[in-house]
C-alpha cells in the first residue's frame, strides 16, 4: 500500500479514488526501474566484486559459481555490455525480449537498454564485459562501435559461436583480462581497447557467417517481407498511415528493426529501407503509365506527402524524373 509520501494524492473526501500526483511519478518509476551510473553500484547490486577501474570491468561466470543464480529485476545502465554465456536454464530478457537458451552464445547491450537474469544457470563457464559510455572519450572506438549493428539485436538473436571461433573470443578475453588485472600505465587502456575492437570485428564477422548459414531462412524472410509490405499497400494503409517503417515490417515478423535491415543486407546487398523504396516505386512506375491520376496525387496514392522526396527518390532508383518517364512511355 502506498502512502501520500509515495506519490499518490486525494482530495480532503476519504472516500476520493487516489490518483497519482505527476511530480511523484519519475520517482516511482525509478523506484521499479534500477538504473545503474556507476560499474560500482552495478558490481554491488548483482554480487559481483569491486571493479578495478571505475569506467571498464571484467567479470568471469563459472558454470557452478557467480552468475548461475544471477537473478535482478529489469535495470537499465550507461554501459555497453558484452556477455558469453551458454544458459543451462534461465532467462535473460532484453529490449522486453526473452533470450532462447537453447541457441546463442554471445549477447552485446547497448546502454539504456531493459534488461534482466532471472534465474541463470549456465551451461558452461562465461564471461561479461562491461565499458562505459565515457571510458571511451578520446578513442576511434567512441563512433566505431555505434556502427556495430549488434547492440541493436534483440537477445534472441544472439551471436552462435563454433568451438573455433570460441577458441579466438576466450584468448581475446585473456588478453584484456591479463592487461585488466596488471598495474595500469599509460598503455593499458589503448591495450584493452585494441583488444576489445578485436572482439567486435571477429563478432561482426561471425555475424556474416551466422546469415550465411541462415540461407534458407533469409530467403523465407525475403519473402515474408515482401508479403508483409504488400498487405501494407492493398489494405490502404498507404493512404491512412503513410509509408511503412523497417520498425514496423520488422515487429511483424518477430525480430528487430536491425536485424532485418542486417539479414536483408547480406541476403540481397539492399537494407530494408531500400527495399521498401524499391518495392514503391515499381508500384509507382506502373501506376505512371496506367493511372490517369496527376503525379501529385500518385505520390499521395503511395504514401508520400511530400511530392519533391518522391520525385527525388524516383529519379534515384530509376534515374529520370516521374514527368520523364511518363512522357518517355507515352511517346
Amino acid at each position: 500500500m502506498f502512502s501520500k509520501s509515495d506519490g499518490f494524492t486525494s482530495d480532503v473526501n476519504p472516500n476520493s479514488p487516489r490518483v497519482l500526483n505527476p511530480w511523484r511519478v519519475k520517482f516511482i518509476d525509478s523506484y521499479y526501474m534500477k538504473h545503474f551510473k556507476s560499474l560500482g553500484d552495478m558490481h554491488r547490486s548483482h554480487g559481483f566484486p569491486a571493479p578495478e577501474n571505475p569506467l571498464f570491468s571484467i567479470f568471469k561466470c563459472s558454470r557452478n559459481g557467480a552468475c548461475s543464480s544471477a537473478s535482478s529485476g529489469e535495470f537499465t545502465s550507461d554501459f555497453y555490455m558484452i556477455g558469453f554465456k551458454k544458459l543451462k536454464s534461465g532467462e535473460m530478457i532484453y529490449g522486453r525480449t526473452k533470450y532462447d537458451h537453447d541457441s546463442g552464445t554471445m549477447s552485446f547491450i547497448k546502454p539504456r537498454q531493459v534488461i534482466a537474469f532471472n534465474n541463470i544457470e549456465l551451461e558452461d563457464d562465461g564471461f561479461m564485459i562491461y565499458i562505459h559510455e565515457d571510458y571511451l572519450n578520446g578513442h576511434p572506438l567512441h563512433s566505431e562501435i555505434q556502427k556495430y549493428g549488434f547492440f541493436e539485436y534483440e537477445s534472441n538473436e544472439a551471436l552462435h559461436l563454433s568451438p573455433k571461433e570460441e577458441s579466438i573470443i576466450w584468448d581475446l578475453y585473456a588478453k584484456i583480462e591479463t592487461e585488466y588485472n596488471n598495474n595500469p600505465d599509460d598503455y593499458s587502456k589503448d591495450i584493452i581497447l585494441t583488444h576489445l575492437d578485436s572482439i567486435l570485428k571477429y563478432s561482426q564477422r561471425f555475424y556474416k557467417r551466422q546469415f550465411i548459414n541462415r540461407a534458407s531462412l533469409s530467403g523465407k524472410l525475403m519473402s515474408k517481407f515482401n508479403e508483409q509490405l504488400s498487405v501494407y499497400v492493398t489494405n490502404g494503409s498507404l493512404q491512412n498511415k503513410g509509408l511503412p517503417s523497417v520498425k514496423l515490417l520488422a515487429s511483424q515478423l518477430n525480430i528487430s528493426s536491425r536485424y532485418l535491415s542486417d539479414l536483408l543486407k547480406q541476403e540481397t546487398g539492399k537494407t530494408a529501407i531500400e527495399l521498401i523504396h524499391i518495392y514503391l516505386i515499381s508500384e509507382a512506375k506502373n501506376l505512371l503509365v496506367t493511372d490517369v491520376n496527376s503525379i501529385s496525387e500518385i505520390a499521395y496514392t503511395l504514401g508520400f506527402e511530400n511530392l519533391p522526396y518522391f520525385s527525388r527518390l524516383f529519379k534515384k532508383e530509376v534515374g529520370v524524373s516521374p514527368v520523364q518517364y511518363k512522357k518517355q512511355y507515352l511517346n
